[in-house]
């Protein structure tokens, strides 16, 4: 087997086995082997609601359904003023008119695989921190309504809401830092949804949950982004591809102080249902690879099991193209961004299926994991 990168900052990969399924996102703080999880399982997806508690256990990786985990509030100083890249002069004109505080502001490029940024480890340090705070946040049944409470439970989204509240300006500092557009919105929409779960406490009900999931969805994609970032597997598969068209329009950050952007989706979008068709369809026509362990080299296949990566490269191939479409065709730029780089992590997995190594499994689940964010953010308006 080919092994991963030696031991850094964010500690060393797991020789295999172990990875979140795919069903929902792993305990957000680093309660699981550093840097954020270790690849592992492909057991079946689903589309369906999460289920009631994550048992205190390891997530799933599931492109739908999941067990909701510790959401990570993030904050991103950044509101929302649309700009279309054919106005070069005028997106310059509002960079310099106050948007140069983000190290983002001149990022006007199509959202691609990230090979590096310097708020990675920061974000650990960040998510190793909140995971402490409420460590058992992580064995909350979050289908329980606030009126059924118990007081171990009460405490423990009240110690929630104070811990998401102080993380607040500390990743507001870290979108400032990225120099990556895309990074910048990841971050704003975990802080926004992170924000919202906030605001449910005080009156949480049982459909609240689905603000939680997504919430801890947006933070397991920004993982799986270190990840594939730390274990070289961003760097390894990046240029095999080719890059993304460039984008339709550009959320730029602005000059509001506010800590919390607005959520991506706040109103019911007719274009959920067919991310959710498309997704479905990707469940059923993947389920044979799903059942092959992500810990195996492709050294190591048999050759059944050879015949079923080489098979599933083309409906890796088509879902990613299928996702990237809608988003383009959504009319919301943070939505299409998010579906541009979904697709290209899921692009440059395939095509390391023929040498793949243990390591490249991060980047099939940094697109399933954004896939699912915008999942729950349709749940949460529907």
């Amino acid at each position: 087997m080919t092994l991963p990168p030696p031991p850094g900052p964010y500690g060393a990969q797991p020789p295999g086995g172990g990875e979140p399924q795919w069903g929902g996102p792993p305990p957000q703080g680093p309660g699981a082997p550093p840097p954020f999880g270790q690849p592992g399982p492909w057991p079946p997806q689903q589309w369906g609601a999460p289920p009631p508690s994550n048992n205190g256990g390891k997530a799933k990786w599931i492109l739908g359904g999941i067990a909701i985990t510790l959401a990570i509030a993030l904050a991103v100083v950044i509101t929302v003023l649309v700009v279309r890249p054919a106005g070069g002069d005028r997106q310059q004109s509002d960079t310099a008119n106050g948007a140069s505080e983000f190290a983002s502001a001149n990022d006007t490029g199509p959202a691609n695989i990230i090979t590096e940024d310097p708020t990675c480890e920061a974000w650990l340090k960040i998510a190793r921190d909140m995971d402490s705070s409420v460590p058992e946040w992580n064995k909350l049944d979050y289908g329980v309504p606030a009126s059924d409470w118990t007081s171990e439970q009460r405490s423990a989204f009240e110690k929630q809401s104070t811990t998401l509240t102080d993380t607040i300006p500390r990743v507001a500092n870290l979108a400032k830092q990225t120099p990556h557009r895309v990074m910048r919105e990841l971050y704003g929409q975990f802080n926004a949804y992170s924000q919202a779960v906030i605001d449910s406490i005080p009156t949480y009900t049982t459909s609240d949950r689905e603000i939680v999931a997504a919430a801890n969805q947006f933070s397991s994609a920004l993982n799986r982004v270190c990840d594939a970032l730390y274990y070289r597997a961003a760097q390894q598969t990046a240029p095999a591809i080719l890059p993304p068209a460039p984008p339709t329009e550009i959320q730029q950050a602005s000059r509001d102080d506010s800590p919390v952007p607005q959520r991506f989706l706040r109103s019911t979008d007719s274009n959920c249902d067919s991310w959710k068709s498309v997704i479905e369809r990707f469940n059923k026509e993947t389920e044979a690879w799903r059942g092959i362990a992500s810990n195996i080299s492709a050294m190591e296949w048999t050759s059944e099991q050879r015949s079923v990566m080489d098979a599933v490269g083309p409906v890796m191939d088509t879902y990613a193209n299928d996702i990237e479409h809608l988003g383009r065709e959504s009319g919301n730029p943070i939505w299409e961004d998010f579906a541009v780089l979904a697709a290209q992590y899921m692009r440059a997995y395939v095509q390391a299926i023929p040498q793949y190594t243990v390591n490249i499994s991060y980047m099939a689940s940094q697109s399933t994991r954004l896939s699912n964010a915008i999942n729950w953010a349709c749940k949460v308006v529907a």
